[in-house]
């Protein structure tokens, strides 16, 4: 069950980049961002109306990491960069939490660990569509959210976070406060979003991100950033095949070995108890 949980979340985010190409492209990237995280945010604490138990420090902090500057980043990335390409970009979230932990807490990754994680980047590598014009703030935009997702989530398991459900409800709330006035500046002011985009909001709200965040977080907490790196790879396979099966997106043998081979890796990473016990190895001063 608790791998199933963690499936969710890039599951669910998969399809933020067909939501994007098949409705959503008409609309402000900051305003998306903005009906995104702050309905959701308001009815998590509906939902569950408590104040938060971790300090307003650190959940400002973490709400500016996590929704915030990163939701903005993100769909710059998705509204510049073809949808298999903006996913694929953020999986490289393995390797991020590896050098992290290697050069701040001084951990060199077991070799086993570290070949899983170049196995699943390799594979995303294979489903980059070398005919994709890459625009390089898009690239920009998707490495730097993927960054703050990795820094966040290693404050997140060292912090006694409390109620993942309360924690995730406050962090998308005031999340979306910080993205109105950017995207009013950027964008000028909100407009309501039309009837015939209405559904892909309501899926964007609910089920990518209320649902999805939380499942995040509580796995993030529960099974360790390193884990949930690897299972993030689970996104851009179901970014591409979204693509294909319905943006009309056509893939070739490189891009579906590179399916094949992110599965494998999260095969192997899934297998063996003591990668996931002791992944990395402490480097002596």
């Amino acid at each position: 069950m608790p791998f199933v949980i963690a499936l969710l979340a890039p599951v669910f985010w998969g399809t933020t980049y067909a939501l994007v190409s098949l409705y959503l492209h008409d609309m402000s990237p900051y305003w998306v961002a903005v009906w995104r995280a702050l309905p959701a945010g308001i009815l998590m604490l509906m939902l569950r109306p408590r104040l938060p138990t971790l300090a307003w420090s650190k959940l400002s902090l973490l709400a500016f990491c996590n929704i915030g500057a990163f939701f903005a980043l993100l769909f710059i990335g998705a509204y510049r960069l073809p949808g298999a390409v903006a996913g694929t970009l953020g999986a490289t979230l393995p390797l991020i939490f590896l050098i992290l932990a290697w050069v701040i807490d001084k951990k060199r990754p077991g070799m086993k660990w570290l070949l899983l994680g170049l196995m699943g980047l390799g594979g995303v590598i294979l489903l980059l569509n070398p005919s994709a014009d890459l625009d390089p703030i898009g690239v920009l935009c998707m490495l730097s959210a993927t960054t703050l997702i990795a820094f966040s989530s290693r404050w997140m398991q060292k912090w006694d976070v409390g109620d993942f459900l309360v924690l995730t409800a406050w962090q998308l709330f005031l999340g979306g406060l910080m993205l109105i006035p950017l995207a009013w500046f950027m964008a000028g002011p909100p407009q309501l979003p039309s009837l015939t985009v209405v559904p892909s909001l309501l899926w964007l709200v609910i089920a990518n991100t209320a649902i999805a965040y939380w499942a995040w977080l509580w796995s993030m907490r529960n099974l360790g950033p390193e884990i949930m790196g690897m299972v993030a790879l689970v996104n851009p396979v179901v970014a591409v095949s979204l693509g294909v099966l319905i943006v009309g997106e056509t893939l070739d043998m490189r891009q579906w070995a590179g399916i094949g081979v992110i599965l494998l890796s999260l095969l192997l990473m899934k297998l063996p108890q003591n990668l996931r016990l002791n992944p990395f190895k402490k480097v002596q001063p």
